[in-house]
């Protein structure tokens, strides 16, 4: 007869259990993954609510209204700042667009060594403070006093704009560049397609994701800039975070900021998700082929 021995524990081969620290885990991460989301996205949930407030006090809601959406543009000075803002950031950003995209092309066509060399050039005015970029772009447009009387306003915040956004640009073009076949200008060209041509219809359709990042990221740049646009404009063209200092000093800000921040918000998320959907488009299109 064999004997029979005892069973040996799972503890005794060394096992823990670990599944109420595993639940403990979950509940802290979902709880953190909270926590953050509020952190990042709480001042804008609280300026879409005030801009619903018909109160111009941010520290009572009384009732939901629409008022201050239709009173953007009954303040003249409010009015004339969004313009301003618009005006610039859209003029800054296509000259911004296509400036980079075709520099971008240029310090890619050059040896590794050279084009390391030109990018830490390129990203000098990112690392820069504003503030020493502010007041430099100044002194700039100060010299050329004596030949243009009246450069600085609209003209110097469209200067200015476009100098701190154009690295953005070229640091989201020259990641899509590198993604594309190097022999790809080449081949155009030997099947007779012009420089101009084979850039418009090769290059820039295969970079099209890049150009459009930076062309947004160069927008929410120039829109939202105060430093740089405070020492470079001129007296009576103000943008709307300039208005926002001023209006701020004097306590006459209206709540109609907040209707249009907002609505700034959702005109950017709705760029960001039909980026996203092109994109998704773009690769679907391209698995059936």
């Amino acid at each position: 007869m064999t004997k029979d021995y005892p069973r040996a524990t799972l503890k005794e081969y060394g096992y823990r259990d670990y599944t109420v620290l595993n639940k403990i885990y979950k509940i802290l991460s979902i709880i953190a993954v909270i926590l953050i989301v509020l952190g990042l996205y709480l001042s804008i949930i609280m300026l879409a609510i005030q801009s619903v407030n018909s109160s111009s006090s941010v520290t009572t809601f009384n009732s939901f209204t629409l008022k201050w959406y239709a009173e953007m543009f009954s303040v003249r000075s409010l009015k004339n700042a969004i313009q301003n803002t618009i005006v610039t950031s859209i003029i800054a950003t296509i000259l911004a667009t296509i400036l980079g995209t075709l520099i971008a092309v240029g310090i890619y066509s050059f040896e590794k060594k050279k084009r390391q060399a030109i990018m830490l050039f390129n990203n000098i005015p990112l690392l820069n403070a504003d503030i020493v970029t502010g007041i430099s772009l100044m002194l700039v447009f100060s010299m050329l006093l004596p030949i243009f009387p009246y450069i600085f306003g609209p003209t110097t915040l469209i200067m200015a704009h476009l100098f701190f956004t154009l690295p953005y640009v070229i640091l989201s073009v020259i990641p899509k560049l590198k993604e594309t076949d190097p022999n790809l200008m080449d081949a155009a060209l030997d099947l007779g397609v012009k420089p101009f041509r084979a850039l418009r219809k090769v290059i820039v359709p295969a970079i099209t994701a890049g150009i459009f990042s930076g062309m947004l990221l160069a927008f929410t740049m120039s829109i939202d800039d105060f430093v740089i646009s405070y020492y470079t404009t001129g007296n009576g063209f103000d943008n709307l975070s300039i208005w926002i200092y001023g209006s701020m000093g004097r306590k006459s800000l209206t709540p109609s900021v907040y209707a249009f921040s907002t609505i700034l918000t959702l005109f950017t998320m709705i760029m960001m998700i039909g980026y996203q959907w092109f994109q998704r488009k773009g690769r679907k299109v391209h698995v059936k082929r």
